[in-house]
C-alpha cells in the first residue's frame, strides 16, 4: 500500500480524498496555488506544497510544478479528483515516467474516452446503444448547419474535450446552430485547450443517468447501480440521487452490462462512469465515459456501502476487488445537493468573496457534507463556485427528501450569494417529489429564473408563530434593561400585528416554559425553543411534535425569515401602528432600462456594437466571460447605442455599465 498520497487537485474533493486517506493510515500532500493560500485543503493534509498563480494554468493545471511537488515530498502516489488534470493522458504518462502512480484508469482508456468523438465510435463497436449524431468535428458554421438538418433539429453542439457543461449548446433552428458553434468553439478551446466540436440529436424529454463502475488490474469488473442526475441547469448537475426513480430492475441490469462492456473494450481499471441519455420509454443511449471519480460519488457510496475513493486507491495498488457482480446490493435512498455561490437573482451568475458567516448543518447517519470551504474563506474568480456537497441519506426516497429539506434550512451562509433557497425549493416541488423530471425540468419550472420571495410560503401560521416569538424574545431584553426608573419599568405589549407580504396578522404572545404561546385567531399554537437573540438559526418543536428550522436575521425593523426555500421580511407593529402602515407608499426599484450592467464580475471579451448605432430586441451587445463560461448580453428593446462605457478586455464588477442608450 502506499505511504504518501499527493492530491493534485483543490477544494472539497480534496479534502473528501484526504478524509479517506487519513483513515487507511496513508499520509497526504496537498497543492495550492496563490489564491489557496489559506484553503481548507491545505490546512487538513500533512504537508502542503505551493504550485504557482491563482489561474489554474499556473498552478493546478501545471505539470511541472506537480511533478515537482512530488520531488520534493516523495509522494508514491497521485489522486488527481475531478477536473483539472483527472483525465488527462499527458499527466499519467509524466507519472509513469517518474513511477509514481496514478489513481486512476490506464492511459489508453483516458486517451479513448476522454475525446468525445472516439468514444462514441468505440461505444458502436461496444455494441454500446448510442445517440446518433456526426462523429467528426465541425469547424465551420455552413457545415455545422447542413449536418444538424440531416440529423433533425434540435441538435446539441459539444466540445469534444468537454465536460461541466462548458462547450455545450443546444441548437433549434439555423441561427442557433451558428451563434452555438461559435460559443462552443471558444468554450473548448479556453477551457480544455482543444476546439473540437461535434453534432448530435437532442433526446427530446431526456434523463440522464449514469452507471457507476469500478474494475481492478485482474479483469473484474461490476457496477454499483445507478444515479439519477436530471436536475441540470445550462448542462450541469445541481441535484442527484440514487437509484434513479425512473428504472426498473431490467433496465439497471441492461444500462450496467453495456457498461461493463465498454469498460471491458478499453482494457479500463479504477473507478469511472458511464453516462446515458434516457427518454421516456426507458430507450437509453451512450452520452459519454467519465474516466474519473464523479462530483455525485457520495450518493453511490451511502446506497451500496463503498467508499469509491478507498476502492480507488486499493484497484491502484494492485488489490483485487473484494466482491463481485452478485455482492453488490441497493440498499436506501441518497440525495445530492450541489451549494454552489451564485446568485439566483441574475440568473445564477456566479458570486465571489469572502464568506462572513458559514454554518452547515450537523453531520449524522442521514446527513453528510463535503466541503472545501471554512468561515472566513473566499470563493475565488479562478475557480468552480461550489462551497459544498449535501448529501442525505434514508430508508426509501420520501424519507431522503425529508432530510434534505430539513439539512437545507439549517444551511447558514452569508457573505456570498448562494443557490440554497432554490435547492429547497427544487427538492419541495411537487413534480421532484413524484419523480417525474427530464433535463428540461428546472427550464420548465423556472422559465423566468427563481427568486425566494416568489414561492409561496409552506405553513404561513409556522411562519406568524416563528416571527412573533422572535419579536417577543427582543421585548423582553428590552423590558429587562438595567437603570428604569422604579415604578415606570417597561411593560411588555402581548398584543401585536404580525405584517407578512401576504396578510396582517394580529397575535397575542405570551411566554411558556421552554417556549412561547402564540394566539391567532382565538387558537393558542406553542412552540418550544432554546433560540438566543442574535442566532442565524432557530429550531423549534411545535405541540404537534413537529420539527422546525428557521433562518433568521435582523434587518432594521424587519425580520427576515427563510425556511423552505421561500423568504420573507416580515414587520411586528401596534394594532394602532398597523393600521398607518397600509397607507405607506411603495419604493419604485431605478431604472436602469437606458444602461447595460454587466450581470456578473469577469472579463469583457467582445463589443458587437458602436456609437449610434441602431440595436433591435435580442440583438447581441456583449460578451462577458466568467468561470470560462461565455456569456452573451443581449438588447431587451430597440434602441440607440449613446456610448460606451467599457472596453474590450477590462475586468468588470457586478452592475458596472457596459454602454448607455438615447
Amino acid at each position: 500500500m502506499f505511504k504518501k498520497i499527493l492530491i493534485a487537485n483543490r477544494g472539497e474533493i480534496a479534502c473528501r480524498i484526504i478524509k479517506t486517506a487519513r483513515r487507511m493510515g496513508i499520509s497526504t500532500v496537498a497543492v495550492y496555488s496563490d489564491a489557496d493560500s489559506n484553503a481548507l485543503h491545505r490546512q487538513m493534509a500533512d504537508e502542503a506544497v505551493y504550485i504557482g498563480s491563482a489561474p489554474s494554468a499556473d498552478s493546478y493545471l501545471h505539470i511541472t510544478s506537480i511533478l515537482a511537488a512530488i520531488k520534493e515530498t516523495g509522494a508514491d502516489a497521485v489522486h488527481p479528483g475531478y477536473g483539472f488534470l483527472s483525465e488527462n493522458a499527458a499527466f499519467a504518462k509524466a507519472l509513469k515516467k517518474e513511477i509514481v502512480t496514478f489513481i486512476g484508469p490506464p492511459i489508453g482508456a483516458i486517451t479513448a474516452m476522454g475525446d468525445k468523438i472516439e468514444s462514441k465510435k468505440l461505444a458502436m463497436k461496444a455494441n454500446v446503444s448510442s445517440v446518433p449524431g456526426h462523429t467528426e468535428a465541425v469547424r465551420n458554421p455552413t457545415d455545422a448547419v447542413k449536418i444538424a438538418n440531416d440529423i433533425g433539429y434540435p441538435v446539441m453542439l459539444k466540445a469534444s474535450a468537454g465536460g461541466g457543461g462548458k462547450g455545450m449548446r443546444l441548437a433549434r433552428n439555423d441561427e442557433e446552430c451558428r451563434d452555438g458553434l461559435k460559443r462552443a468553439v471558444n468554450e473548448a478551446k479556453t477551457s480544455f485547450g482543444d476546439d473540437r466540436v461535434f453534432i448530435e440529436k437532442f433526446i427530446e424529454e431526456p434523463r440522464h443517468i449514469e452507471i457507476q463502475i469500478i474494475a481492478d488490474k485482474h479483469g473484474n469488473t461490476v457496477y454499483l447501480g445507478e444515479r439519477e442526475c436530471s436536475i441540470q441547469r445550462r448542462h450541469q448537475k445541481v441535484l442527484e440521487e440514487a437509484p434513479s426513480p425512473f428504472l426498473d430492475e431490467a433496465t439497471r441490469k441492461a444500462m450496467g452490462e453495456e457498461a461493463v462492456a465498454l469498460a471491458k473494450a478499453v482494457d479500463y481499471h479504477s473507478a469511472g462512469t458511464v453516462e446515458f441519455i434516457v427518454d421516456n420509454k426507458k430507450n437509453f443511449f451512450f452520452l459519454e465515459m467519465n474516466t474519473r471519480l464523479q462530483v455525485e460519488h457520495p450518493v453511490t457510496e451511502l446506497i451500496t456501502g463503498h467508499d469509491l475513493v478507498e476502492l480507488m486507491i486499493k484497484v491502484a495498488a494492485g488489490e483485487e476487488l473484494s466482491f463481485g457482480q452478485d455482492d453488490v446490493k441497493l440498499k436506501g435512498w441518497a440525495l445530492e445537493a450541489r451549494v454552489y455561490a451564485e446568485d439566483p437573482l441574475r440568473n445564477f451568475l456566479p458570486s465571489t468573496g469572502r464568506i462572513v458567516r458559514y454554518k452547515s448543518p450537523k453531520e449524522t447517519h442521514n446527513v453528510r457534507v463535503d466541503t472545501g470551504v471554512f468561515e472566513g474563506g473566499e470563493i475565488s474568480i479562478y475557480y468552480d463556485p461550489m462551497i459544498a456537497k449535501l448529501i442525505t441519506y434514508g430508508a426509501n426516497r420520501s424519507e431522503a427528501i425529508k432530510h434534505m429539506r430539513s439539512a437545507l434550512d439549517a444551511f447558514y451562509i452569508r457573505g456570498v450569494n448562494h443557490n440554497i433557497g432554490f435547492l429547497s425549493a427544487l427538492v419541495a416541488h411537487s413534480r421532484f417529489q413524484s419523480g417525474n423530471m427530464t433535463t428540461n425540468f428546472i427550464a420548465e419550472e423556472y422559465p423566468k429564473g427563481f427568486h425566494p420571495k416568489d414561492l409561496p410560503i409552506e405553513d404561513p401560521i409556522v411562519q406568524i408563530i416563528v416571527a412573533a416569538s422572535i419579536h417577543q424574545a427582543y421585548q423582553e431584553r428590552a423590558a429587562s434593561i438595567s437603570g428604569q426608573i422604579a415604578g415606570n419599568e417597561r411593560k411588555i405589549d402581548p398584543h401585536w400585528v404580525v405584517v407578512t407580504k401576504h396578510v396582517s396578522q394580529p397575535v397575542t404572545v405570551s411566554k411558556i416554559t421552554g417556549g412561547y404561546s402564540v394566539k391567532v385567531d382565538d387558537v393558542n399554537y406553542d412552540i418550544q425553543t432554546d433560540w438566543q437573540l442574535g442566532e442565524p438559526l432557530l429550531h423549534g418543536t411545535l405541540m404537534n411534535g413537529k420539527d422546525l428550522v428557521f433562518q433568521v436575521e435582523r434587518e432594521n425593523v424587519f425580520y427576515r425569515l427563510t425556511h423552505g426555500g421561500s423568504q420573507d421580511d416580515i414587520l411586528l407593529l401596534k394594532p394602532q401602528h398597523a393600521d398607518l402602515n397600509e397607507l405607506m407608499p411603495v419604493k419604485k426599484p431605478p431604472d436602469t432600462s437606458k444602461v447595460l450592467l454587466s450581470p456578473m464580475p469577469g472579463l469583457l471579451i467582445s463589443i458587437a456594437v458602436e456609437k449610434g448605432q441602431k440595436v433591435k430586441a435580442g440583438e447581441e451587445l456583449a460578451v462577458v466571460e466568467a468561470m470560462k463560461m461565455e456569456n452573451v448580453l443581449r438588447a431587451d428593446r430597440d434602441a440607440v447605442v449613446c456610448s460606451l462605457k467599457a472596453g474590450v478586455g477590462d475586468s468588470l464588477i457586478v452592475d458596472q455599465v457596459i454602454m448607455d442608450f438615447e
